[in-house]
């Protein structure tokens, strides 16, 4: 356990527990020794990526909407509960906004009824097509409120200002994490984020899709790396309420993206060009500078190995299989910097 870590055994709340981060965090929540509480509508979660813990004793499954009030005994609270790309969220936008606003009041009023500390899981997205690069947790962002991705957009902006307030006005201990671009295994296959829809395509011979001219970046951050950080974050000193940048300071293009998928996965696929999507941000990288210094958290799993563990997650292999597949593939495209 590392200085962040709560030694003593908690009982801890995780919404969104089903979901691509909840999973993990649930898993490494009861590897520290804590009783765990994941609650999900299962909208965008999935009862796979928790069926495994079913039978553990710590671990208790809730169905449930974060839009309706709820009432659990915990010492924490994770509020992860929300449709995270834009397939989903923007499926629903006036739910995805209920889920947002109302998700953050239900989680807030349970964490000052119970006394206990709230994380929220807000977003780069509160940046919008930011004018400034990297983006630190001073900036305001650049955002659409009327646009195609505004419910996610504004709807977490809004959490995040509901639960500043709860916490200056209401004393409820509050935390904010901004995450940036996650990915990783128990990604949903069709969920339309670039990692998971570059990878399905490559392994199914298809062609992948590039929006735009494959110039705009992103910074990956290994789901292991986040959950880490979210840990960190919440159980840090009391004034440290964020926003926190949480992601890979190291931005990648999306053309680069897919070469390296291409490489990893031996696929022929060509590239299919499509124009770029109303509002979608030309460059998006965290400034970590708030995380290092007062987490002395940073991402450890480069990319190329987190891609490599992707890319056995949705190949059916194992982590020994895994192992096997990566020493026997080239890591680097040629004119393709290793971050």
């Amino acid at each position: 356990m590392n200085l962040h870590t709560v030694k003593e055994r908690q009982r801890i709340l995780v919404t969104g527990g089903a979901g691509f981060i909840g999973s993990h965090l649930c898993r490494r929540l009861l590897a520290d020794g804590h009783d765990v509480v994941c609650l999900d509508n299962f909208h965008t979660g999935s009862d796979d990526n928790v069926y495994d813990l079913s039978t553990h004793p710590r671990f208790k499954l809730i169905r449930h909407d974060v839009t309706e009030p709820y009432y659990v005994e915990v010492d924490q609270i994770f509020n992860l509960a929300c449709p995270a790309s834009p397939v989903h969220y923007q499926s629903d936008p006036i739910k995805t906004v209920r889920t947002c606003v109302q998700g953050a009041i239900h989680a807030l009023e349970l964490a000052g009824r119970v006394g206990a500390c709230v994380l929220q899981a807000s977003t780069s997205e509160v940046y919008g097509d930011p004018q400034i690069h990297p983006q630190s947790e001073s900036y305001w962002g650049h955002v659409n409120p009327v646009g195609p991705r505004s419910c996610y957009d504004e709807g977490k902006r809004c959490a995040e200002t509901l639960f500043t307030d709860y916490g200056r006005h209401n004393g409820v201990a509050i935390k904010i994490a901004r995450i940036f671009n996650t990915y990783g295994p128990n990604m949903a296959r069709h969920d339309g984020r670039v990692v998971s829809n570059f990878i399905v395509q490559a392994l199914a011979g298809r062609p992948l899709t590039i929006y735009g001219d494959g110039s705009q970046t992103r910074a990956f951050c290994y789901v292991e790396d986040m959950v880490e950080a979210l840990v960190r974050l919440m159980n840090s000193p009391e004034n440290l309420c964020g926003p926190v940048n949480l992601g890979n300071p190291h931005a990648l293009s999306m053309l680069a993206l897919a070469q390296w998928v291409k490489n990893f996965t031996q696929s022929t696929s060509p590239f299919r060009y499509e124009p770029l999507p109303v509002n979608d941000p030309l460059q998006r990288c965290p400034d970590i500078s708030l995380a290092r210094e007062y987490l002395g958290w940073q991402p450890r799993v480069p990319v190329e190995e987190g891609l490599v563990r992707t890319v056995a997650y949705f190949a059916g292999e194992t982590a020994s299989q895994a192992t096997s597949w990566r020493a026997s593939h080239p890591l680097h495209p040629a004119g393709y910097t290793v971050y």
